[in-house]
């Protein structure tokens, strides 16, 4: 398959409409857009990815308004977090609607449906007009897309087209919040925060570890992408520390700033005190620093566990997937 390198919002849309393959950007990671209606766009999809079958997909919408088009209700609670804080990086889990094929949702009787905060994003789902599935522009288990250069490196000649926008910029998928029981549950966390969701609804609640291991070690299904399988993983052997080890830690200023190694056992070891503003800087380079550990041929990386508060733990969270824990 020859990809199209793109930079037309319309012509986005019109390959997605024909049941073509375009990696965007959003304002968390680049995704790969399918119309979710179309059974045959939504099996190339896996394939491209290397996707396995019971991972759910996210829909997306230009508006919070459309939500009919891919659930079947809006419970009372999912219309608060919609008002609270979308567009943006949440992504509700709602009852299906029935014409939203098994394909999509893993044969689950829900499904994930997020209003992207990117005017990008927004202006190809507006001219798509139908519910956009759209996980991340990646191959299965790699770290996610953050610039389209990221994207091309595992995608080139697997989709039809990739928009050359700039780069996304919080750099951590979308919070995932089940509202198809009673109280909230969050499945997966990410830039909007539990104490933020609970101020909306406060008996929102946070899926424990415990209960996640629970599930997958009884093969229980899980309605979010980003929890049952390897997801975020470099070649590289990631390990994630409190403090870098001695004798190898290195500073650098950029992502793409790498100096200093030292071998061990006949590994390339590169430990990271990364210069980062903020956690919010940490997040939105963390996949692309990984990647360029990869297109450095570094064999085990360390970094630094982000703090709890804010984005940190949606950050935790990823750092402990890619050390594949």
């Amino acid at each position: 398959m020859l990809t199209e390198y793109i930079d037309s919002a319309e012509r986005a849309a019109e390959i997605i409409r024909a049941g073509g393959l375009v990696a965007f950007p959003t304002e968390t990671v680049f995704g790969i857009g399918v119309d979710a209606t179309n059974g045959d766009a939504v099996a190339k999809l896996f394939e491209a990815k290397g996707r396995p079958s019971n991972n759910p997909l996210i829909l997306h919408l230009d508006d919070g308004g459309h939500w009919a088009r891919a659930a079947a209700e809006l419970p009372t609670v999912a219309e608060a977090f919609l008002d609270a804080f979308s567009p943006g990086p949440l992504t509700l889990v709602l009852p299906k609607l029935s014409s939203i094929g098994d394909q999509v949702t893993a044969g689950l009787p829900t499904v994930g449906v997020r209003i992207p905060d990117h005017p990008i994003a927004r202006a190809i789902l507006r001219n798509a007009a139908v519910p956009v599935a759209a996980p991340s522009a990646n191959r299965s288990g790699r770290p996610s897309g953050t610039t389209w250069q990221a994207v091309s490196e595992d995608l080139d000649g697997r989709i039809d087209a990739i928009f050359t926008a700039e780069s996304a910029t919080i750099g951590i998928e979308s919070t995932v919040v089940d509202c198809s029981g009673g109280n909230p549950v969050v499945l997966r966390p990410g830039a909007i925060t539990l104490e933020q969701l609970q101020q909306v609804a406060p008996h929102t609640r946070e899926y424990g570890d415990s209960e996640k291991q629970r599930m997958v070690a009884f093969g229980e299904k899980i309605n979010s992408p980003g929890i049952l399988h390897p997801h975020y993983q470099p070649k590289a052997q990631v390990c994630v520390v409190e403090v870098p080890p001695v004798g190898i830690s290195v500073e650098v200023s950029a992502v793409s700033a790498f100096c200093g190694t030292e071998r061990f056992d006949g590994l390339h070891e590169f430990a990271l005190s990364k210069i980062f503003g903020s956690l919010d800087d940490y997040a939105s380079g963390f996949y692309e620093f990984l990647r360029e550990v990869d297109r450095q041929a570094f064999e085990r990386v360390f970094i630094q566990t982000a703090s709890e508060e804010g984005i940190g733990r949606a950050l935790r969270d990823r750092q402990r997937r890619a050390a594949g824990d």
